[in-house]
């Protein structure tokens, strides 16, 4: 096993923090935020560090699709240059940490088969490849069909996980089981990844990566019971039964029919205003989502104090970089399509008025 500690996360640490200090700053943020158009946003991203992978593409051709590309490209790099370097086992966690966006990409690989597309019309949408990545997605997309397509996954971790989700979609034609399998799994191997590392790294990343099973557990269960009117058994099948502070007792409360916003307070008693968010879920469900996005960003903020030399540090930057490109996206597609500020702003993880 290679070494952990301060032998370990020596070289790590010095380039995460340098990273770490790219990351746009508040009042960079405030800029393109007021960036006019969405040329002039891009001609304020080429002075920072996103610029370099924005310049690989020739103006005319940096449609925002593949300006989102673009952006996402540096994040692939990241992840591949930091999990490399990592001891043995928060490399395992950083990898299957980046296979969120494989996932993703599978996803969006299958949603394209079934509306016909062709690869050109997929390849910018998905997440840029990486070393990391090992699914064949243009075989996939050229194969035609949803099962001939999960036959050349074969050897990879998804094969088994879909192979069985595959006799409920023969059955019902519709992609939910596969995506939901999908989720379901990747979410579980990563918690195992967790529980993995040494007692010092584990508090670490369970923080950040508890953090973010306690989003996603929620807001499924959520979503499934107010949009999708899914049934008591379904939501707890659809859910995760771990968590670092959402408990299975409160999934199940949510999916028993029980006072969401009661739990919702109980586990995150600094959100603001959650009894309006609930009581109007149909559009005010992204704005809770957002809070929760906003209390991993403290998790991972948190890292960076204290002991240097510890599994939170790669995590909390690689996050970080990873919603600073959420941010990015809503700003080149507001600003593509001429979105005025006050119907986008709300969307933002970032406070476009502060200023450093």
């Amino acid at each position: 096993m290679s070494p952990s500690g301060v032998s370990g996360y020596a070289g790590i640490n010095a380039r995460v923090r340098v990273m770490y200090s790219t990351l746009l700053s508040p009042q960079e943020m405030s800029g393109l935020c007021e960036a006019p158009d969405y040329l002039t946003l891009i001609s304020l991203l080429k002075r920072t560090a996103w610029g370099p992978y924005l310049d690989r593409v020739n103006d005319k051709d940096l449609t925002p699709r593949r300006a989102v590309f673009q952006i996402k490209t540096r994040l692939a790099d990241a992840f591949s240059s930091v999990a490399y370097m990592a001891p043995k086992q928060a490399q395992l966690l950083l990898i299957q940490l980046f296979r969120f966006y494989e996932v993703g990409n599978l996803k969006a690989v299958l949603r394209g088969i079934i509306a016909g597309a062709s690869w050109d019309r997929v390849r910018f949408v998905l997440f840029p490849p990486s070393s990391i990545f090992n699914i064949p997605a243009q075989a996939m997309m050229e194969a035609g069909n949803v099962s001939a397509a999960v036959e050349l996954l074969r050897g990879t971790p998804y094969y088994e996980t879909l192979s069985y989700a595959m006799k409920r979609y023969n059955t019902e034609q519709n992609l939910f089981p596969l995506e939901v399998a999908l989720d379901l799994s990747y979410w579980r191997e990563l918690w195992q990844r967790v529980s993995g590392l040494s007692s010092q790294d584990r508090a670490h990343a369970q923080r950040i990566i508890g953090s973010l099973v306690d989003m996603n557990n929620l807001m499924w269960a959520i979503r499934y019971r107010v949009y999708h009117h899914l049934s008591e058994v379904e939501v707890i099948n659809y859910t995760l039964p771990f968590g670092y502070h959402v408990r299975d007792s409160e999934i199940r409360t949510i999916a028993a029919g029980g006072d969401i916003a009661q739990v919702v307070k109980r586990i995150y008693p600094d959100l603001v205003d959650v009894d309006t968010l609930v009581q109007e879920p149909w559009n005010r469900l992204p704005e809770l989502e957002l809070q929760l996005k906003r209390h991993v960003m403290k998790q991972c903020k948190a890292a960076f104090v204290g002991d240097p030399f510890q599994a939170g540090v790669p995590l909390g930057y690689l996050v970080l970089s990873d919603f600073e490109i959420q941010d990015l996206t809503v700003l080149i597609e507001a600003k593509s399509s001429q979105t005025p500020v006050e119907a986008y702003q709300p969307y933002l993880l970032c406070d476009c008025a502060s200023k450093r």
